[in-house]
């Protein structure tokens, strides 16, 4: 299937895809802050750049886009055009976040994952069960946790 946009039209949207302070990021930053956590943003000096950086706790907060780290839910598809170019972006992000976890546990960090699907679509947590998910992982002992859509009951 041919791209419906002209080249100019897909680098235009492209280029406002954002890799900060996105919707999802927003939101879970709300909800700690809202829960009394403090927090650095977008740490350099640590492997993957977490979104979230709690010191005290020795925790990492990555808030994942389900699309472009290739999570196995609803809201991930595969583009049907240029189809090895996505396939091979997608699992090099996999590649590269499970090496920045890996690199943190070594160096005493714990990290978390929060899925863009437990915020939005179908089988999105409600604020008041991921706000209580994130914060029984930055006060528990889990090196590493993901948060991702909650189940949907079948109809």
């Amino acid at each position: 299937m041919a791209d419906r946009l002209t080249p100019e039209q897909r680098r235009l949207n492209m280029s406002r895809v954002r890799a900060k302070d996105t919707g999802p990021e927003m939101a879970v930053r709300r909800l700690l802050h809202h829960a009394g956590y403090r927090y650095r943003l977008h740490s350099r000096e640590l492997p993957g750049r977490p979104d979230l950086v709690l010191p005290r706790y020795r925790t990492v907060v990555f808030v994942h886009g389900c699309f472009w780290h290739g999570h196995g839910c609803s809201l991930f598809k595969v583009p049907t055009t240029r189809t090895e170019f996505w396939t091979a972006k997608i699992d090099a992000n996999k590649r590269r976040d499970e090496a920045a976890v890996v690199a943190l546990a070594t160096a005493g960090w714990r990290s978390l994952w929060v899925w863009e699907c437990a915020l939005r679509g179908r089988g999105r947590r409600s604020p008041e069960a991921l706000r209580d998910g994130i914060v029984a992982f930055i006060n528990g002992e889990t090196g590493f946790q993901a948060i991702g859509q909650a189940e949907v009951p079948s109809r």
